[in-house]
């Protein structure tokens, strides 16, 4: 007898398979999960959890081959069935190079199917399978395989399952709420709220009533009583988002709430119990901030029970081609229905740049680079301080006339030896570029 149902994802753009399919696992006790396209599918992939993938190979637009690849990537542990009407060797073959662990042939007998689910779900009916995506490689939306990033995943890890006060510290873009969630989604407490209250987006005078609640009359325009983000979040997480923005009013109230664990609503003078997590984050320098009396020492020291540094992009760039996969993958499924890959030399130029604007920056250049490109990403989909942005080794001093020749190079590579087109960005004459590169 199995511990509990596993979760089967079908997909085919045959609805009479579908349904034949659904009707079969729902006669063994499997829960299933249904798309008619990749794109349906890899929108289920991220908000459930999956045991096994069945899925046709032949179907309009991204075929199931495509999907296996992603599978592959992001969810290697995840078993893969194959049920197609198109049998070849090449697809057999190809199917179980990809990682597909049983293939079925339409038409099917009911045994054969059973056979094969069977078959592909390891263990299924002696223990719970594990979670098929790697906590090292991909936790929630947490993308990387360095050494950097694994830290933060290791922490994440420890964090999830308890309540201890967590602080969140990196440059703006690097993914502080991404890491707040995955600490939430991936522990005990998912089932409960996780509130996400923006300290620097919301105004002074509104930021207490946000966050702990009015009482009717409290206020001009409070005309009932309203619980705030605290009261909202019982039983699990709040994140508070640019700690560092509060007032100092609102640090003493906070304190207060960590201390006591109990809020006081704006125009109210009873205390409420609460029992919820703090992950507080900022893009800001909080000991400095200390030492200008702008922020307290205290709440520093209460919402830094465990402290996550994040590293800035610069610091991962090995990571860069995963992030870019995953951001190809999502604006290709998006804006062209199908995947979009990226040219090996567009990809180095993303490497070489230094990310001021972090992943945030990079999942914008990639989303209007899938939106301006054919087939594939090249350099010329890129934005131009990207493809002529030239990086200063680190602690290495190089004389002017050889970063200038560097530099003419690289436009040059960019423009595919175009001198005419070079010669505009530079910003100079045929005659001038000729001359320089007769010099190098």
């Amino acid at each position: 007898m199995r511990l509990r149902k596993e979760n089967i994802l079908i997909v085919d753009d045959d609805l009479h398979i579908l349904e034949l399919l659904q009707r079969h696992l729902h006669s063994w006790n499997y829960h299933t999960y249904r798309a008619v396209s990749v794109k349906e599918a890899v929108a289920i992939l991220k908000d459930t959890h999956i045991d096994l993938l069945i899925t046709d190979l032949k179907m309009p637009q991204i075929d199931g081959f495509e999907l296996i690849k992603f599978v592959s990537e992001h969810y290697p542990d995840l078993p893969k069935l194959v049920v197609t009407g198109f049998p070849s060797v090449q697809d057999s073959l190809k199917a179980i190079k990809s990682g597909v662990v049983e293939y079925l042939t339409k038409p099917f007998t009911k045994g054969e199917l059973q056979a094969a689910v069977a078959k592909a779900l390891p263990k299924a009916s002696k223990e719970p399978v594990k979670n098929t995506v790697p906590k090292s490689k991909h936790q929630g939306e947490i993308i990387g395989a360095s050494e950097k990033i694994e830290e933060v995943l290791q922490i994440i890890d420890r964090v999830k399952d308890n309540k201890a006060t967590i602080f969140i510290n990196g440059e703006s873009g690097t993914g502080k709420e991404l890491v707040a969630r995955a600490i939430h989604y991936e522990g005990k407490f998912s089932s409960a709220p996780f509130i996400p209250v923006n300290c620097g987006g919301i105004p002074e005078n509104l930021l207490e009533a946000e966050l702990f609640g009015y009482t009717k009359g409290a206020f001009t325009g409070a005309d009932k009583d309203r619980k705030g983000a605290f009261q909202a979040a019982q039983g699990g997480t709040i994140f508070l988002d640019e700690i560092g923005n509060a007032s100092l009013a609102v640090q003493a109230r906070l304190l207060r709430v960590l201390q006591e664990k109990e809020v006081v609503r704006v125009g109210a003078q009873k205390p409420e119990k609460i029992d919820v997590r703090v992950i507080a984050a900022t893009n800001n320098n909080l000991p400095e901030m200390i030492k200008k009396q702008t922020f307290r020492e205290d709440l520093y020291y209460r919402l830094s029970v465990v402290e996550i540094p994040l590293p800035a992009l610069r610091a991962r760039m090995s990571d860069i081609p995963l992030l870019v996969d995953k951001f190809l993958f999502k604006y290709g499924v998006e804006y062209k229905d199908r995947f979009v890959r990226i040219d090996p030399e567009a990809l180095e130029v993303l490497k070489r740049y230094s990310w001021p604007g972090n992943i945030r920056e990079l999942e914008n250049v990639i989303q209007r680079a899938v939106i301006m490109c054919d087939k594939m990403v090249t350099i010329k989909d890129l934005p131009d301080h990207l493809k002529y942005s030239l990086e200063m080794p680190e602690n290495k001093l190089v004389p002017l006339a050889q970063m200038e020749r560097e530099y003419i190079k690289k436009v040059l590579r960019s423009t595919g030896n175009n001198k005419t087109k070079a010669a505009e960005i530079l910003q100079i004459t045929r005659k001038t570029l000729r001359n320089k590169l007769d010099e190098s």
